[in-house]
């Protein structure tokens, strides 16, 4: 049975590292200090997905937390090619672990973010592929569906957290304008987070207990994108 270290914190070289990438933002720069990058930055990141995995699926059984590189752990080149910033290389930590039966990033799921200033940690789906408006907005303005989703935002703003996702300037055709959620149907994505500084438990193990928290507090809004993504692939399916 292979053995895996177990995860005790993003050590201050973590900061340091990303700090320093940030002044040296070059693939020269980062081939220098593999070693440094695999040793703070991937293997702490490799054991935190492992262990907040078991701890998240206590709250979503279904959740995924894979360990590689394009799975939960978001590479660290940056796509340039459709972008005016060619910096190279990402100036911060990103994980995600999600949960459904689409591709990963079409699923909901919850994020952790991690740079020098602070982390982000949210839950949602940040931009819907297309096909998947249909049961979002249906779901938005149901009776069941919209009441959940009204009482699971009120649940998790009341706790400080924010919603996001507005994206269209117009509610789109064929919806009420005066519905109590017409606001969510302007949304491109649907998702809530919290920032913060650099928590006192980020260099040991009691990072996975402060971020299961807040995930925890952020469920209600999980819960209800998960449900609306599995109705989707099922509409799809007829």
């Amino acid at each position: 049975m292979k053995s895996t270290v177990a995860f005790t914190g993003f050590p201050r070289e973590t900061i340091r590292f990303y700090r320093e990438l940030k002044k040296n933002n070059s693939k020269l720069w980062l081939e220098q200090h593999r070693d440094d990058y695999e040793a703070y930055v991937m293997a702490p990141a490799r054991a935190f997905v492992r262990e907040m995995g078991d701890r998240l699926a206590s709250i979503a059984p279904g959740i995924i937390a894979d360990p590689r590189v394009n799975h939960s752990i978001f590479k660290i080149h940056r796509d340039t090619r459709f972008s005016n910033d060619k910096t190279p290389l990402k100036e911060h930590l990103a994980l995600w672990f999600w949960e459904g039966t689409r591709p990963r990033m079409e699923c909901s799921g919850f994020y952790f973010h991690l740079e020098p200033s602070g982390i982000m940690l949210g839950t949602g789906v940040y931009m819907f592929p297309k096909d998947m408006f249909p049961e979002y907005r249906d779901s938005v303005v149901h009776p069941k569906h919209g009441a959940v989703l009204a009482k699971a935002v009120k649940q998790v703003t009341g706790k400080g957290y924010y919603v996001g996702g507005e994206y269209y300037k117009k509610v789109p055709r064929g919806y009420d304008p005066e519905h109590a959620n017409a606001e969510y149907l302007r949304y491109g994505g649907f998702y809530a987070g919290i920032d913060e500084k650099p928590p006192a438990e980020l260099a040991s193990e009691k990072l996975l207990d402060f971020c299961l928290k807040r995930y925890r507090d952020m469920l209600p809004i999980h819960r209800w994108l998960a449900d609306m993504v599995e109705r989707s692939v099922k509409n799809r399916a007829h």
